[in-house]
């Protein structure tokens, strides 16, 4: 008898080993899950790469003479009824040297609308040397009806990338926009219970 109750709690023993380890295997995958988006930005900006291109506060310290083209590309989904171009098409920069340029942006339609701009740069190796002082990505903006605007983006092209064997010769780089439909902004729960209450009172 005793036998068979030690045998029955070590059975027990191992279902509750076994029922923890798969409970902290999933829960381990769901927090890989949640922390997988930043830690891939995160990868992306600091390395460039998929075309992700750098923040830099200010211009470059050296300046060179062989030069590089850049092109400008724009896109908006068909949810976006904005017309979008850039206002030059191509430029040629020097290395290491800050320029600005602008992309032209109208609502075309009869509402007000918000979007917000992701962007990538090509040939994707060359993100990481592609450096944005100043943009109007990855920030809400919201147009009214007929609304025309010049959006800046100034930037340069880090000298660092004759250095890399891995660009090959020095390409033409392209930088593409792409605006989507903004996510509405969520009211926190306290000033959502509030609003009720105010619209309660009225």
């Amino acid at each position: 008898m005793r036998d068979g109750d030690q045998a029955a709690r070590q059975r027990l023993r191992r279902f509750r080993i076994t029922a923890f380890s798969c409970l902290a295997f999933a829960c381990g995958m769901i927090g890989a899950a949640y922390a997988s988006v930043p830690l891939y930005d995160l990868f992306c900006k600091v390395t460039g790469y998929g075309g992700t291109t750098q923040r830099a506060e200010m211009g470059a310290s050296r300046v060179l003479d062989q030069t590089v083209k850049v092109r400008f590309d724009s896109n908006a989904v068909p949810s976006v009824p904005w017309t979008f171009q850039p206002n030059e098409r191509e430029v040629t920069v020097r290395l290491g040297e800050t320029r600005q340029i602008s992309y032209r942006v109208r609502n075309a339609s009869d509402r007000e609308l918000t979007a917000r701009a992701t962007f990538n740069v090509t040939p994707l190796l060359a993100g990481a040397y592609f450096n944005k002082i100043q943009c109007f990505c990855f920030t809400d903006q919201t147009l009214k009806p007929g609304e025309e605007v010049d959006m800046p983006v100034v930037f340069f092209v880090d000298p660092a990338i004759l250095d890399d064997a891995d660009v090959g010769t020095l390409p033409t780089i392209t930088l593409s926009y792409t605006f989507f439909p903004a996510e509405p902004k969520k009211t926190p729960v306290a000033d959502a219970t509030k609003d009720d209450q105010a619209r309660g009172r009225l």
